[in-house]
């Protein structure tokens, strides 16, 4: 049994969240790769033969694979694609385009899950754009993750600095969520809304924090393989993803290899 708070949040102990670290590594290794990896004329299906062999060779497994049926170790979503996107070889990635890579891995029963969207080589200035705000609102909700502040403070921050910098669609039907013996758990992550609101932070909760930005409309659809969600109007979308746990020292994330300290470095100071 693991220990739950009274909101059923689980708590890790501070030699649980060494585990996550480890499996946090992994998949921020893993991703790393991948992002040096990405060019025109790859797909995704390479990609995706990268990361499992990455992810099986640091004796953990891909937590994606198999996961409700999805039949690959990484979401690929490239463009318009929101997230969850399917891996395949039917179209090689293109000059210009984006691509998000959205990966997970168990080791020793700990899941870690981050994402990163990638230039296909030389992109529209707006996509790079797309991209910073997007990394950016994950970092702003990522620095919100400190003892007794609100589950809220997450979504709310994310949503201040994306409506801060322009006419963006944040969809509203998906977001981050609890990690930790189990990939998804509770409590749901939104990515917008009011401040002070839900579980205060405690030392030990771990949560996966994932903007997900569209350059056009909030409004998706998923399409008939029952997995790739798209923006409706076929604008491109980004989306940025760390796991993160809350210790008495600040938000500890877990997927960065650097464990957050460069980024959150300034935006601690702020967002007490």
């Amino acid at each position: 049994m693991f220990k739950k708070n009274k909101h059923g949040i689980q708590l890790k102990t501070p030699e649980q969240v060494d585990k996550m670290r480890a499996a946090g590594l992994v998949v921020g290794r893993t991703l790393q790769l991948l992002r040096e990896s990405v060019r025109p004329g790859m797909t995704p299906l390479d990609l995706d033969a990268i990361a499992e062999k990455a992810i099986r060779d640091e004796g953990a497994i891909p937590s994606f694979k198999g996961y409700q049926g999805f039949p690959a170790t990484i979401c690929a979503s490239v463009n318009h694609e929101v997230v969850h996107g399917i891996p395949s070889d039917r179209r090689p990635l293109e000059e210009g385009d984006i691509i998000s890579i959205d990966c997970g891995a168990i080791l020793d029963g700990w899941h870690g899950d981050s994402a990163i969207t990638v230039p296909v080589g030389e992109v529209d200035p707006a996509l790079t754009e797309l991209m910073r705000v997007t990394e950016e609102a994950m970092w702003r909700g990522i620095a919100a993750l400190t003892v007794g502040r609100h589950l809220s403070d997450i979504g709310h921050e994310v949503e201040k600095y994306v409506r801060s910098q322009g006419r963006y669609g944040i969809p509203q039907e998906y977001g981050g969520h609890g990690i930790g013996t189990e990939m998804h758990m509770d409590p749901w992550v939104a990515n917008h809304g009011k401040p002070g609101r839900g579980p205060k932070f405690e030392p030990g909760m771990c949560f996966a924090v994932e903007p997900m930005v569209n350059l056009g409309t909030d409004r998706t659809k998923v399409l008939a393989d029952d997995w790739t969600v798209v923006t409706v109007d076929g604008k491109v979308s980004a989306h940025f993803e760390h796991s993160v746990a809350v210790t008495h020292n600040g938000p500890w994330v877990l997927t960065a290899l650097d464990g957050g300290r460069e980024r959150l470095a300034d935006l601690l100071g702020d967002a007490g």
